[in-house]
């Protein structure tokens, strides 16, 4: 019987160190796929983020946007995005409240740029996204401009705070540590996502491994029987709630978890 593994990126298939992706992961990965089983990246990224560098690793599929948008064998499967009504109501509150708004899509990623960013974690990520050579529309009102998620960077609680008077209208917000913050639509995640491709292929849920290191993993980690934690995973609490703890992503935690459970 085959197995199926879901991975998230950030922190799981690349280091903790330095953001590169381990030799071993890549070779493990590609290993396990010979024997037959599936792999697949499960980010919160859109797929237009999912760099090269990551797809070159050799995975199956894709689920993007905490399972807002789904690629199985080079097929999209599934796309949800917003409203243009629901899009409008976001930035006008975005820039109400004064947060630092981010929108992500199968297509791009897109900096509400109406003033300038304020947090400078959000002047970070825009800077990176300009070196990595990212056409980022700017005008995020425009007709047939698309939004399936978002994050935000804010200063203050009181923010944040005003801001999910509306949001909480139509996402689930994630904290991601500090003044960062994720929203996903209601009724998607990591987990929805990987329920969806295992009835895609029809394999059983106990056949399903996922791998992670942070909250925003944590629906798909507690979807499964099979859950595991890279070494580095914070909070330390999302490690009591897997059923094993590998070790860290830049110390050959993907190889060591992978050959434990029977995948090489």
């Amino acid at each position: 019987m085959r197995k199926i593994a879901f991975f998230d990126i950030d922190g799981t298939l690349t280091s903790e160190v330095d953001g590169t992706v381990p030799k071993s992961a890549a070779r493990a990965i590609r290993a396990a796929r010979e024997n037959g089983n599936l792999m697949f990246i499960n980010t919160g990224r859109c797929f237009q983020n999912v760099e090269q560098r990551f797809r070159e690793v050799g995975f199956d599929g894709y689920v993007c946007g905490c399972g807002t948008n789904i690629y199985c064998g080079g097929k999209e499967i599934l796309s949800v995005s917003q409203p243009p009504s629901v899009i409008a109501e976001i930035v006008a509150c975005a820039r109400k409240t004064g947060v630092d708004l981010l929108t992500e899509s199968r297509d791009a990623v897109a900096f509400d740029l109406s003033r300038p960013l304020s947090h400078p974690d959000a002047r970070r990520q825009y800077q990176a996204f300009l070196d990595r050579g990212y056409t980022m529309p700017r005008n995020l009102l425009a007709p047939g401009f698309r939004m399936d998620k978002f994050v935000l960077w804010f200063l203050a609680p009181e923010q944040l705070a005003a801001f999910r008077k509306v949001s909480d209208r139509y996402f689930t917000c994630i904290d991601r540590g500090g003044n960062f913050r994720e929203f996903v639509p209601h009724g998607y995640s990591k987990a929805t996502g990987l329920h969806h491709v295992l009835d895609y292929y029809g394999i059983p849920l106990a056949d399903a491994y996922a791998f992670g290191d942070s909250n925003n993993d944590l629906p798909m980690l507690s979807c499964v029987q099979n859950s595991i934690a890279m070494g580095n995973a914070k909070p330390e609490s999302l490690k009591e709630q897997v059923s094993y703890v590998t070790a860290n992503a830049g110390a050959d935690g993907i190889l060591q978890a992978l050959s434990h459970f029977g995948f090489l």
